[in-house]
C-alpha cells in the first residue's frame, strides 16, 4: 500500500464512502455499518458504483482504487470510535483481484498498523467476481486475511445469476443475501421456506447470513423466525455521508 495517497481531485475527494447501518433484528440496533464507494468527477459528477466497477476490474485501476477506499475505511473507523458510535466492524469492498497478490496478507495488516486500526474493525466486501477467479493463492488470502482477525463478506448472494454452489470454496465471514431473493419474504409459505432453504445453506457453511433489501418490519420479523440476525435496506437505514453519521443524542 502507498504511504502518500492522493486523495483529492480538483478540491474534492476524489472517492467518498457513504454508510448505511446493518442492524441486528433483535435488539434494533447498529450492529455494523457498510460502505459504498462513490467517485467524484469533475467532467462526469458523482459515479456511483455501477458507473464504474465493472470498467475499473477489467484492468489495475480497481487495485489503485482500492488504496483510496481502504484509507477511507480506515479513517472512518478511527471517527466513528471517537464518535463513541457502536460497532462491529466497517466494511469496505476489495476488488478479488487484490487477492491474487501473494503480497495481499501484508500489505493489509501492514496499512492497518499504520494506521491503528484493529482488524476486527474492517470488514472486506467481495462481488461475486470471486467465483470467477482460478487462483488458489485467492482463497488462502482470504483465510490468512481471516486468521489476522479481519472479516469476509460476499455481496448480492443468491440472485438469478449465483453459482450458489461456488460459495463453498471460499471461507467467509458473512453472506449478503440479494434483494432478488429477499423480495420474496412474506409473499406465502413456499416462498418463505425458500429463502429459510439458502439461509441455512449458509449458515452451514459457518458464515453469518444477512438480508438486502428489507423495507418493513413484518419482514424483519419474518427473517428472524428465519433464523437470519441481520438486515439491511430501507429498514435499516439508507446510505449517507460520513459527516452525518452521529450517535442519537449528540450534535455536529
Amino acid at each position: 500500500m502507498k504511504n502518500d495517497i492522493q486523495t483529492t481531485v480538483g478540491g474534492m475527494r476524489a472517492v467518498e464512502l457513504y454508510f448505511r447501518t446493518i442492524r441486528n433484528i433483535a435488539a434494533g440496533n447498529t450492529a455494523f455499518y457498510q460502505s459504498q464507494t462513490r467517485l467524484n468527477s469533475p467532467g462526469l459528477g458523482v459515479l456511483m458504483p455501477e458507473n464504474f466497477r465493472d470498467v475499473s476490474e477489467i484492468t489495475q485501476q480497481c487495485l489503485n482504487l482500492f488504496d483510496l477506499e481502504l484509507y477511507q475505511a480506515m479513517q472512518a473507523v478511527s471517527t466513528f470510535s471517537e464518535r463513541e458510535l457502536i460497532f462491529n466492524w466497517i466494511s469496505v469492498y476489495m476488488p478479488a483481484k487484490f487477492l491474487r497478490d501473494v503480497e495481499a496478507e501484508n500489505k493489509i495488516v501492514d496499512t492497518s498498523e499504520k494506521q491503528g486500526i484493529n482488524s476486527s474493525q474492517l470488514c472486506f466486501a467481495l462481488s461475486e467476481k470471486l467465483f470467477e477467479e482460478t487462483d488458489t493463492v485467492v482463497a488462502d488470502n482470504i483465510k490468512k486475511l481471516r486468521n489476522r482477525g479481519f472479516h469476509f463478506m460476499l455481496m448480492d448472494f443468491g440472485s438469478i445469476s449465483s453459482p450458489i454452489m461456488k460459495l463453498s470454496e471460499y471461507e467467509v465471514d458473512y453472506v449478503m443475501l440479494s434483494p432478488e431473493l429477499t423480495q420474496y419474504i412474506g409473499k406465502g409459505e413456499r416462498s418463505d421456506s425458500a429463502v429459510k432453504s439458502l439461509i441455512d445453506f449458509v449458515s452451514g457453511l459457518g458464515a453469518e447470513p444477512i438480508a438486502d433489501g428489507i423495507s418493513n418490519v413484518g419482514q424483519a420479523e419474518i427473517l428472524y423466525e428465519l433464523d437470519c440476525q441481520y438486515c439491511a435496506g430501507e429498514l435499516a437505514g439508507k446510505y449517507m455521508a460520513e459527516r452525518y453519521i452521529r450517535r442519537k443524542g449528540k450534535e455536529d
